[in-house]
């Protein structure tokens, strides 16, 4: 059905890639280290760091001040449930499994990671989700999120 719409409103079939998030970083040496040593990254001499299916290219700023994580959305009550928005800048939002969540928190705090929120479990919309959030070194807000429906 959505691809006949597609046709119907001329809209391209030409398939896009995975997306790569460029980060700006203050210390590109010393991020490389925290996102391999700390978040289980692999780094390659271009500045990726990748896990899984999750790609970052770390760059180096010219300046600190360019380094800009996001801040707080507005809140808008046009979501498809009661949910308004995040409380707090996501500058990356990675799906996980339930109990990887929990798992991975793990690794990343007896690595030296630097944990933004513990994770924490809510709902809306018939959904029940666990999120966490870790930061780098430059205070970008990385959340990690499972959801599955509520029984």
């Amino acid at each position: 059905m959505s691809e006949q719409l597609n046709e119907e409103k001329g809209i391209s079939k030409v398939k896009l890639g995975k997306p790569i998030q460029v980060r700006l970083v203050s210390d590109l040496q010393k991020s490389q280290v925290y996102y391999r040593d700390c978040l289980g990254f692999t780094i390659d001499d271009w500045g990726h760091a990748e896990r899984d299916e999750v790609c970052f290219i770390l760059q180096q700023a010219v300046s600190s001040k360019d380094v800009k994580p996001n801040v707080v959305s507005a809140k808008r009550t046009s979501y498809p449930t009661d949910w308004e928005g995040p409380e707090y800048g996501w500058d990356s939002f990675i799906h996980i499994g339930w109990e990887e969540l929990d798992e991975y928190m793990e690794e990343v705090r007896s690595s030296g990671g630097l944990i933004g929120l513990e994770p924490f479990i809510g709902e809306h919309g018939g959904w029940e989700f666990k999120n966490a959030h870790i930061h780098d070194l430059d205070g970008y807000n990385i959340v990690l999120g499972a959801m599955r429906q509520k029984v």
